[in-house]
């Protein structure tokens, strides 16, 4: 039999697959003990001459691989080698991951990324994306895509059919992130996606229209930022749910009290749709303007009976696409995951697009 790495190797790396083969015969049987650290899992071939392991090696850890053949004789043969990994001087984890039970519900909407954090900086994307696996069970295109060294997130290329179930696996325990950083652990995800809801809204026709599974089911005279000054501009775009809020304290960006212009004002009903502060919300002293003219800060006022009938229905991720204005949505603000289109998305992604994986 023939086992590598060899017997007795040293700071073998964690991702090194463990191949045994047989020579003359076939195997019987192979164990990989791996002590404190659990076994190591494999596959057989088809025809029992070559075993293989999968996953990762833990860091720092001794090894024994045990192995029985069978000749064309019958005759058993038993083999032991042993091997240690290469030490870890530190590990990293995932600080959070994103949608989770918390803060956005397990069930959310078709426009939703995963969004991982890391808690230290990653320099090799290709070790840990490779192990960043998504499946769902019903087939997409998707890939990752990297805004830094600490925050990596996955999209399809379109919107997740409605009713699909998710499960993101990242198989990090052991994988090599960086010169001398090893993976803490793994991490596993399942959410849901609910109904298709997709709301677009026009700054110019001032309406809100809220589609669920392609058919109109409401409409609600809206008012938008009123512009003059560029952060009183409503931005146009993809955005997504990020948050319902039922009462929300807003302050005027950039200008404190006694200045001009100031506001502190108390809203009810709010769901965020970006970072800089912009939301749908109840607005009773716009009601008047709503459908006809953009007189606000920036975010997008509805009735309070529109506001609270929008907060009820929105799931944390359903798309609110809005339009009409020369201010666009960034990617980095907030969710603006859909504003870069798929060439876009894929230039920051270390291992390109695929095939979600099958989950019964």
């Amino acid at each position: 039999m023939g086992v590598s790495p060899a017997n007795k190797a040293a700071n073998v790396p964690t991702d090194q697959p463990v191949v045994v083969s047989a020579q003359g015969g076939t195997l019987k049987s192979v164990r990989i003990d791996g002590g404190k650290s659990g076994p190591l899992k494999g596959v057989l071939s088809a025809d029992a001459t070559r075993w293989r392991s999968l996953g990762t090696a833990r860091p720092g850890t001794e090894y024994t691989v045990t192995a029985v053949s069978v000749d064309g004789s019958g005759k058993q043969t038993e083999m032991t080698s042993k091997f240690s990994t290469v030490k870890a001087n530190k590990t990293f984890d995932i600080e959070s991951i994103t949608p989770n039970k918390e803060i956005t519900g397990l069930t959310v909407g078709v426009g939703m990324p995963v969004m991982i954090a890391f808690d230290q900086p990653v320099t090799d994307r290709v070790s840990v994306e490779r192990n960043l696996i998504v499946r769902s069970s019903k087939p997409v295109e998707g890939a990752w895509h990297w805004f830094d060294d600490q925050h990596v997130d996955f999209r399809p290329r379109e919107y997740w059919p409605a009713h699909t179930k998710v499960r993101v696996e990242a198989k990090l325990a052991g994988v090599r992130g960086g010169p001398g950083m090893y993976g803490k652990r793994d991490v596993k995800l399942d959410f849901k996606i609910g109904r298709e809801q997709i709301t677009s809204g026009s700054m110019k026709t001032h309406t809100l229209t809220v589609r669920r599974n392609g058919k109109k089911i409401r409409t609600m005279p809206m008012s938008a930022g009123k512009g003059g000054v560029w952060k009183y501009h409503t931005t146009s775009g993809i955005h997504l749910a990020m948050s319902r809020e039922p009462v929300t304290v807003m302050t005027s960006p950039g200008i404190g009290p006694g200045q001009s212009g100031y506001y502190r004002t108390t809203t009810y009903n709010n769901v965020r749709i970006s970072n800089s502060g912009e939301y749908v919300h109840s607005a009773p002293w716009s009601v008047g303007s709503q459908g006809n003219a953009n007189v606000s800060h920036g975010c997008v006022n509805v009735s309070p009976e529109n506001a609270r009938w929008f907060i009820n229905n929105t799931l944390i991720g359903d798309p609110i696409i809005l339009t009409g204005s020369p201010r666009r949505l960034e990617p980095t603000n907030g969710w603006g995951h859909w504003q870069e289109n798929w060439k876009q998305w894929l230039q920051w992604s270390s291992l390109k697009d695929g095939p979600t994986n099958s989950l019964a």
